[in-house]
């Protein structure tokens, strides 16, 4: 009786110390998740930023007309429409659907 009492503290012990070590793998993963979350919205905030910017930019010379060249359609330039190179491979799961050219200018 008493080495079976013996035998299962031990295993006791052991799976606590299984599971605790797991519980510190999976908080550090989490935390390292969190980081890149929080690095992601800065990130993002930063993009939200600078787009503002551009847009307010914009908009200024918008209300100065004297900074932009009036246009006609006798100015307009007409181009080409670009060779399409090569179609990529598509990825081995998407290889059964049929994938159509997406129109120039979408």
């Amino acid at each position: 009786m008493h080495r079976i009492s013996s035998g299962a503290l031990v295993g006791l012990g052991l799976s606590m110390l299984g599971l605790s070590a797991l519980t510190l793998h999976w908080q550090n993963q989490w935390a390292h998740s969190f980081a890149q979350l929080q690095a992601s919205k800065t990130l993002e905030h930063r993009m939200q930023e600078s787009s503002a910017l551009l847009e307010q930019h914009h908009l200024s010379l918008v209300k100065r007309p004297g900074l932009l060249e009036p246009t006609s359609s006798d100015k307009l330039i007409h181009l080409p429409e670009p060779n399409s190179s090569r179609p990529r491979a598509a990825l081995p799961l998407l290889a059964g659907f049929q994938l159509r050219a997406i129109p120039a200018g979408y």
